[in-house]
């Protein structure tokens, strides 16, 4: 699908959302998502696995894998919804806003799930809405944002709205006797993500707010979003070579947490082989990539008020969420901040340096395009 502005394209498998391609009317267009290195190879096994096209944006329901599973249900890593074929539902074109219609019918849980996304005239934003109709019971959900890292080192720099508390996996985040490595200290609590405690004892904290780092390592974080906020909660990447920044924006009532997935040349089998650098920047609701069972029961951050799992009851749920990519000014540094109008966006630098981006923020409440 492509506007002025804008050029998108999906998976049939999985509906993975990549490449995109912003700034299309612009000398310098930008495309922050990443491409697995394998489409062209046959080296992950079977069906039902989210890594055969993984990149870019992709919607997880259950997000992560069943190591737990729930009722006896059986769900692949990520879910039906991150490796299933999807079926064209309809586009329509309306007053400037383009919309394409993908549907999925489940299988592990019966119901069925619809996805549109919109492209609006003269705006640099994917708007994304998730409908899951008929399902029952606990669920809990991500979209699954992975962004390029062809970049120098700490060439992308990480931020977000205020946050709870962030912590570490609580257990070990990979195998080393299958060639998986990782840096943080398992199940460390922080506030700062510039500040996260290494697995080594005889090394400071690490600086997790630029990227890449630690070459070598695979690591996962999970940030809590501080609640009650009336403005969408926000995650930046700065790519300060390219001169631009991706940006999400979500409602915290939906998806309360960001992921962090960072996989700096640290995974060693098939397919990854050592040669992948991606940075997951997950919003969610879930309790790390546990799946349905340790999201629907009590964990770590259900016992701080931060919600792991919505629980359906068979009518229609919407999941609205923004993703999109701005311009940015020379020498534009780490967002701090971020202002809001009903049209537009301006993130704020460390230095008071502003970059703003047209945007319907209402889109996430419910309110149509225009």
């Amino acid at each position: 699908m492509k506007s002025d502005c804008v050029e998108m394209a999906l998976t049939h498998l999985g509906a993975h959302m990549a490449p995109v391609t912003f700034y299309l009317d612009s000398d310098k267009p930008v495309q922050p998502y990443y491409i697995s290195p394998w489409q062209d190879e046959n080296l992950v096994p079977g069906s039902g696995r989210s890594e055969r096209v993984l990149r870019g944006d992709f919607f997880c329901m259950p997000f992560g894998a069943d190591s737990t599973p729930y009722n006896n249900e059986k769900h692949p890593a990520h879910g039906e919804t991150a490796s299933s074929p999807w079926s064209l539902a309809g586009s329509a074109e309306d007053a400037g806003v383009k919309t394409l219609t993908i549907e999925l019918q489940m299988k592990a849980r019966p119901g069925r799930v619809e996805r549109a996304y919109s492209l609006v005239k003269g705006e640099n934003v994917v708007y994304d809405c998730t409908t899951i109709h008929g399902f029952e019971g606990p669920i809990n959900w991500a979209h699954h944002a992975v962004m390029n890292c062809n970049v120098e080192e700490r060439g992308l720099l990480l931020s977000t709205s205020p946050l709870l508390f962030g912590m570490v996996y609580p257990d070990a985040f990979g195998d080393p006797a299958a060639g998986e490595y990782q840096a943080l200290e398992i199940g460390a609590e922080f506030k700062s993500l510039a500040r996260v405690p290494s697995i080594f004892k005889h090394q400071q904290d690490q600086d997790c707010s630029s990227y890449p780092a630690r070459r070598g390592f695979s690591d996962l974080l999970q940030l809590a979003n501080l609640p009650g906020r009336s403005d969408p909660a926000w995650t930046v990447a700065v790519n300060t070579a390219g001169g631009f920044l991706w940006f999400s924006l979500k409602d915290v009532r939906t998806l309360p947490s960001t992921v962090i997935w960072m996989e700096n040349h640290g995974r060693y089998r098939a397919p990854w082989n050592g040669r992948n650098c991606a940075l997951g920047l997950e919003d969610c609701c879930t309790y790390f990539d546990r799946g349905i069972g340790e999201s629907s029961r009590e964990n770590i951050f259900s016992e701080r008020g931060v919600r792991t799992h919505h629980l359906l009851e068979g009518a229609p749920v919407e999941v609205r969420y923004i993703q999109g990519a701005v311009k940015t000014p020379q020498g534009f540094g780490r967002v701090v901040d971020a202002e809001f109008t009903d049209s537009t966006v301006c993130f704020i630098d460390a230095a008071g340096k502003r970059a703003s981006a047209t945007v319907q923020r209402g889109y996430l409440r419910g309110d149509s395009l225009r």
